[in-house]
């Protein structure tokens, strides 16, 4: 075959598979749109009414109903303790108590001063007759007598309460020290507790000085009553002093490896009988200027029933009487408060968590010492953010599973809402509490519990699932089927519950059927 031949035949092959590629592109296009297009299918929701609830949920931690923390309500030294760590206690009853020996001086100072307030206020409303006055001069020279009878004796006692304390410093803690009466003392044994150690040297050097002063004192008394009552007040201090001492080297004692257990038993006993000795004379010290200090209340009385007797009375005396008894009795209510601050008691019944009080413990009102937590039930507190509180209101149904209790539900009721908000590293959140419905002795303090609390609830109301909504920057929309043709429609929707159903307020009706757009299968 000639070249231009076969040239010619080449391009007209050419030509007819070109068109043919067209054809099958043709073909396939118009295959697509009858066999696809015209055939396509849609899955549809029913909108359907029905109840819906909605909820915010949360982590808390259960605490207990009530708990309190207790401290003194005055400083002292404490006296007693009636409890423990981890004891039933009640309502009512005392768990320890401070030194209360002034304060109960005090009371019956003031008890004292009202009575004779009273008398003071009787006589001037009923006058006097000669043989009355009599006998409350009889009654005054008496008391003073009394009372100079006591002051006579406060040398023996002083002298006796020395000869102790001297006793129990360089007599029972002799062996226990070396150059015991220099500046620089030093225990005779090793101690491990290096501030038990400073504590008991430094006493020991307190505690001579006290006695070289107290012994000073005895050389010389000074016998009138304010310098006897100045000597029991220094004698009672300088027996704190060494009271203190006692215990410091009592505590040296538990920390003395070197020592053998005999040793330690001897020296133990040795400080047991100094503190013996050293209680025995704070008593009589104590019991002295307590009777002093009564005395001088019943010459009080006695000298203002005198008075009464000798003087007339007036209105206006009898008024400013009155309100000397009425301050009187004020002192009273004061002195017996003091007395109570001085006890510490059970506000609730429940079980002690806490209890620091010590037998000798210095307290103060700033120490708190005891906690009780309540065996009433438990509660759960939880923080929820700003953007939800607003949903949440007091009575709202709470559910809630604890982690140590798993594929268990409990119920409860949100109780307390705080009105302001708690504020953690720049994060707002409101603390509320949530009761239990009912008690379950298996509950403790601090479990996780995961909540989820319903905050709203309606019945009867249009519902669509989420995956059949659509939102963009325009609205919320759903899309119906009208013949062959996609609508979309604007909704207005109302609450949505955890299931993912969503409550539609408006553009639909019972019963319409709107695209799944989420293409869930039905």
């Amino acid at each position: 075959m000639p070249k231009t031949s076969f040239t010619t035949f080449k391009n007209i092959l050419r030509s007819k598979i070109a068109l043919g590629i067209v054809a099958a592109l043709i073909v396939g296009v118009g295959g697509y749109f009858v066999f696809f297009k015209h055939g396509l299918t849609y899955q549809f929701v029913t909108v359907q009414k029905g109840s819906i609830a909605e909820s915010v949920s949360l982590t808390g931690n259960t605490t207990p109903a009530q708990s309190v923390s207790l401290s003194f309500g005055g400083s002292g030294v404490i006296s007693n303790i009636s409890s423990a760590l981890g004891k039933q206690v009640y309502a009512g009853q005392i768990l320890a108590e401070l030194n209360t020996n002034d304060l109960v001086a005090g009371l019956h100072q003031a008890q004292a001063n009202v009575a004779a307030q009273q008398a003071k206020l009787d006589g001037l409303k009923s006058g006097s007759r000669p043989e009355d006055v009599a006998v409350s001069q009889a009654a005054l020279d008496k008391a003073q007598q009394d009372l100079a009878n006591i002051y006579a004796g406060i040398g023996d006692t002083s002298v006796d309460a020395y000869a102790k304390a001297n006793d129990a410093v360089r007599t029972q803690l002799g062996q226990l020290f070396s150059n015991s009466e220099t500046q620089s003392p030093a225990l005779t044994y090793i101690v491990a507790d290096f501030q038990a150690q400073s504590s008991a040297l430094a006493g020991r050097s307190s505690a001579g000085g006290a006695l070289t002063l107290w012994q000073g004192q005895l050389t010389n008394i000074d016998q009138s009553s304010a310098g006897l009552e100045l000597l029991l007040q220094n004698e009672i201090s300088y027996l704190t002093t060494i009271r203190q001492l006692l215990n410091s080297v009592g505590t040296t004692l538990d920390a003395a490896p070197s020592l053998s257990v005999t040793t330690i038993a001897t020296y133990k006993a040795d400080v047991s009988a100094a503190l013996s000795e050293v209680n025995t004379a704070a008593k009589n010290l104590n019991t002295i200027s307590q009777t002093i200090a009564s005395q001088k209340l019943t010459i009080s009385q006695s000298k203002a029933q005198l008075d009464l007797k000798l003087a007339g009375s007036s209105s206006t005396d009898i008024a400013a009487q009155q309100a000397q008894v009425a301050q009187a009795q004020a002192s009273v209510a004061s002195a017996a408060a003091k007395i109570q601050n001085a006890q510490i008691i059970a506000p609730i019944s429940g079980i002690i968590t806490q209890f620091d009080a010590k037998v000798g413990q210095l307290a103060s009102p700033s120490m708190p010492l005891i906690a009780i937590m309540s065996n009433t039930g438990y509660e759960v507190d939880a923080g929820i953010s700003e953007t939800d509180i607003g949903k949440v209101q007091v009575g709202n149904i709470v559910s809630m599973t604890l982690d140590a209790f798993p594929n268990e539900t409990f119920t409860g009721t949100v109780f307390y809402i705080a009105p302001s908000q708690t504020n953690t590293q720049g994060v707002i959140s409101y603390q509320i509490k949530i009761s239990f419905g009912k008690a379950d002795p298996r509950l403790k303090s601090g479990l996780t519990a995961n909540i989820d609390i319903q905050t709203k609830k309606k019945d009867n109301v249009l519902l669509l699932p989420q995956y059949a909504i659509l939102q963009n920057d325009t609205g919320t929309f759903v899309e119906t089927l009208t013949g062959k043709i996609v609508t979309t429609s604007p909704v207005t929707l109302g609450i949505q519950d955890q299931k993912g159903d969503v409550e539609i307020l408006s553009g639909v009706t019972e019963g319409e059927q709107v695209i799944n757009i989420g293409l869930k299968a039905q």
